[in-house]
Protein backbone atom coordinates (compact mmCIF):
# COMPACT_ATOMS: atom_id res chain seq x y z
CA UNK A 1 0.00 0.00 0.00
CA UNK A 2 0.89 3.18 -0.44
CA UNK A 3 0.96 7.04 1.19
CA UNK A 4 -2.02 9.01 1.56
CA UNK A 5 -1.82 12.68 2.41
CA UNK A 6 -5.06 13.68 3.69
CA UNK A 7 -4.47 17.70 4.08
CA UNK A 8 -7.17 19.74 5.47
CA UNK A 9 -8.06 23.74 6.35
CA UNK A 10 -10.02 23.88 9.42
CA UNK A 11 -11.35 26.98 11.27
CA UNK A 12 -12.39 25.69 14.62
CA UNK A 13 -11.45 22.34 14.14
CA UNK A 14 -14.32 19.64 12.98
CA UNK A 15 -12.40 19.52 9.58
CA UNK A 16 -8.85 18.43 11.04
CA UNK A 17 -11.11 15.80 13.50
CA UNK A 18 -12.86 14.36 10.15
CA UNK A 19 -9.15 14.45 8.94
CA UNK A 20 -7.70 12.47 11.71
CA UNK A 21 -10.61 10.23 11.32
CA UNK A 22 -10.16 9.37 7.68
CA UNK A 23 -6.27 9.23 8.42
CA UNK A 24 -7.56 6.08 10.55
CA UNK A 25 -9.99 4.51 8.82
CA UNK A 26 -6.96 4.30 5.62
CA UNK A 27 -4.56 3.11 8.07
CA UNK A 28 -7.12 0.15 8.72
CA UNK A 29 -7.12 -0.43 5.16
CA UNK A 30 -3.50 -0.94 5.19
CA UNK A 31 -2.06 2.62 4.19
CA UNK A 32 0.52 4.60 5.06
CA UNK A 33 -1.36 8.17 5.96
CA UNK A 34 -0.13 11.60 6.96
CA UNK A 35 -2.28 14.47 7.73
CA UNK A 36 -0.97 18.15 7.39
CA UNK A 37 -2.76 21.27 7.55
CA UNK A 38 -2.71 23.17 4.14
CA UNK A 39 -1.63 25.92 6.31
CA UNK A 40 1.95 24.00 6.99
CA UNK A 41 4.74 24.14 4.75
CA UNK A 42 4.71 20.36 5.62
CA UNK A 43 1.32 20.07 3.21
CA UNK A 44 3.65 20.66 0.20
CA UNK A 45 6.45 18.70 1.40
CA UNK A 46 4.18 15.46 1.85
CA UNK A 47 2.50 15.98 -1.61
CA UNK A 48 5.69 14.94 -3.06
CA UNK A 49 5.84 12.01 -1.40
CA UNK A 50 2.45 10.78 -1.33
CA UNK A 51 0.75 8.34 -3.92
CA UNK A 52 -2.42 9.57 -3.29
CA UNK A 53 -3.94 12.89 -2.00
CA UNK A 54 -7.21 13.78 0.13
CA UNK A 55 -7.80 17.52 0.22
CA UNK A 56 -10.67 18.86 3.21
CA UNK A 57 -12.08 22.10 3.74
CA UNK A 58 -14.81 23.92 5.58
CA UNK A 59 -17.21 25.65 5.09
CA UNK A 60 -17.48 29.13 7.15
CA UNK A 61 -19.99 32.03 7.06
CA UNK A 62 -20.46 30.72 3.20
CA UNK A 63 -17.09 30.20 2.19
CA UNK A 64 -14.33 27.94 1.35
CA UNK A 65 -10.72 27.99 3.58
CA UNK A 66 -8.91 30.52 1.59
CA UNK A 67 -5.52 28.34 2.44
CA UNK A 68 -7.15 25.51 0.78
CA UNK A 69 -8.41 27.33 -2.50
CA UNK A 70 -4.61 28.35 -2.17
CA UNK A 71 -3.11 24.94 -1.81
CA UNK A 72 -5.06 23.45 -4.35
CA UNK A 73 -4.29 26.30 -7.11
CA UNK A 74 -0.57 26.19 -6.43
CA UNK A 75 -0.28 22.65 -6.24
CA UNK A 76 -3.29 21.26 -8.67
CA UNK A 77 -0.92 19.11 -11.44
CA UNK A 78 0.84 17.22 -8.29
CA UNK A 79 -2.65 16.35 -6.66
CA UNK A 80 -4.04 15.48 -10.23
CA UNK A 81 -1.04 13.21 -11.01
CA UNK A 82 -2.15 10.76 -8.56
CA UNK A 83 -5.81 9.32 -6.85
CA UNK A 84 -7.49 12.31 -5.12
CA UNK A 85 -10.49 13.52 -3.98
CA UNK A 86 -12.15 16.01 -1.94
CA UNK A 87 -14.29 16.36 1.30
CA UNK A 88 -15.92 19.43 2.79
CA UNK A 89 -17.56 20.28 5.95
CA UNK A 90 -20.69 22.48 6.33
CA UNK A 91 -23.56 23.27 8.48
CA UNK A 92 -25.70 22.54 5.70
CA UNK A 93 -24.61 19.00 4.59
CA UNK A 94 -25.76 17.98 8.36
CA UNK A 95 -29.09 19.06 6.96
CA UNK A 96 -31.94 16.58 4.84
CA UNK A 97 -33.67 19.20 3.04
CA UNK A 98 -33.71 20.01 -0.97
CA UNK A 99 -32.55 23.57 0.27
CA UNK A 100 -29.73 22.83 2.42
CA UNK A 101 -28.79 19.97 -0.67
CA UNK A 102 -28.59 22.45 -3.23
CA UNK A 103 -26.55 24.39 -0.98
CA UNK A 104 -23.79 21.73 -0.02
CA UNK A 105 -23.67 21.24 -4.05
CA UNK A 106 -23.57 25.20 -4.88
CA UNK A 107 -20.45 25.05 -2.66
CA UNK A 108 -18.98 22.19 -4.21
CA UNK A 109 -19.75 23.74 -8.09
CA UNK A 110 -17.81 27.21 -6.77
CA UNK A 111 -15.30 24.83 -5.28
CA UNK A 112 -14.41 23.49 -8.17
CA UNK A 113 -15.11 26.36 -10.46
CA UNK A 114 -12.90 28.43 -8.27
CA UNK A 115 -9.74 26.22 -7.67
CA UNK A 116 -9.98 24.34 -11.12
CA UNK A 117 -9.65 21.17 -9.82
CA UNK A 118 -12.15 18.09 -10.60
CA UNK A 119 -11.53 15.81 -7.61
CA UNK A 120 -11.80 12.18 -8.40
CA UNK A 121 -13.95 11.20 -5.45
CA UNK A 122 -15.94 13.33 -3.28
CA UNK A 123 -18.01 13.81 -0.39
CA UNK A 124 -19.70 16.42 2.39
CA UNK A 125 -20.24 16.08 5.94
CA UNK A 126 -22.02 17.49 8.06
CA UNK A 127 -19.79 19.81 10.74
CA UNK A 128 -19.94 21.34 14.27
CA UNK A 129 -21.07 24.27 15.93
CA UNK A 130 -18.29 25.35 18.24
CA UNK A 131 -19.93 28.16 19.73
CA UNK A 132 -16.89 27.82 22.45
CA UNK A 133 -14.64 28.85 20.07
CA UNK A 134 -16.63 31.80 18.35
CA UNK A 135 -15.72 35.58 19.29
CA UNK A 136 -18.74 37.19 19.86
CA UNK A 137 -19.96 38.44 16.42
CA UNK A 138 -19.24 34.57 14.89
CA UNK A 139 -21.07 33.69 17.51
CA UNK A 140 -24.22 35.54 17.14
CA UNK A 141 -23.99 35.31 13.15
CA UNK A 142 -23.48 31.50 13.89
CA UNK A 143 -26.67 31.67 16.48
CA UNK A 144 -28.92 33.41 13.89
CA UNK A 145 -28.34 30.77 11.19
CA UNK A 146 -28.41 27.96 13.62
CA UNK A 147 -31.73 28.92 14.28
CA UNK A 148 -33.28 28.37 10.69
CA UNK A 149 -31.04 25.49 10.42
CA UNK A 150 -31.04 23.24 13.23
CA UNK A 151 -32.56 25.23 15.91
CA UNK A 152 -29.02 24.87 18.33
CA UNK A 153 -29.15 27.91 19.96
CA UNK A 154 -27.74 27.36 23.35
CA UNK A 155 -24.05 29.27 23.38
CA UNK A 156 -23.16 27.36 26.17
CA UNK A 157 -22.73 24.38 24.13
CA UNK A 158 -21.08 22.99 21.03
CA UNK A 159 -23.17 20.65 18.70
CA UNK A 160 -21.42 18.43 16.43
CA UNK A 161 -23.36 17.36 13.14
CA UNK A 162 -21.10 14.68 11.34
CA UNK A 163 -22.04 11.37 10.56
CA UNK A 164 -19.24 9.23 11.20
CA UNK A 165 -20.00 6.16 9.68
CA UNK A 166 -20.27 8.19 6.32
CA UNK A 167 -16.92 9.16 7.10
CA UNK A 168 -15.98 5.83 7.61
CA UNK A 169 -17.73 4.76 4.38
CA UNK A 170 -15.85 7.24 2.32
CA UNK A 171 -12.76 6.38 3.56
CA UNK A 172 -13.04 3.08 2.79
CA UNK A 173 -14.31 3.74 -0.55
CA UNK A 174 -11.21 5.91 -1.49
CA UNK A 175 -9.43 3.09 0.08
CA UNK A 176 -10.25 0.64 -2.68
CA UNK A 177 -10.31 3.44 -5.70
CA UNK A 178 -6.66 3.68 -4.32
CA UNK A 179 -5.92 0.29 -4.27
CA UNK A 180 -7.80 0.16 -7.87
CA UNK A 181 -5.66 2.32 -9.25
CA UNK A 182 -2.11 0.89 -8.21
CA UNK A 183 0.27 1.23 -10.51
CA UNK A 184 -0.78 4.05 -12.40
CA UNK A 185 -0.58 6.53 -9.87
CA UNK A 186 2.07 8.82 -9.52
CA UNK A 187 3.92 8.09 -12.94
CA UNK A 188 3.32 4.33 -12.42
CA UNK A 189 4.67 4.08 -9.08
CA UNK A 190 3.10 1.02 -7.34
CA UNK A 191 0.33 2.43 -4.73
Amino acid sequence: MGTILVAYGSKEGQTEKIAGRIAVALAAHGHDVRTESVDDAAAAEALVDADAVLVGSSIHLGAHSKSVYGFVREHRDDIEARPNGFFQVSLSSALDDADARAEVATYIDEFIEESGWHPERMAAFGGALRYSEYGFLTRLVMKRIATDATGDTDTSRDYEYTDWDGVESFAADFSEYVESTAGTAAGGAAV
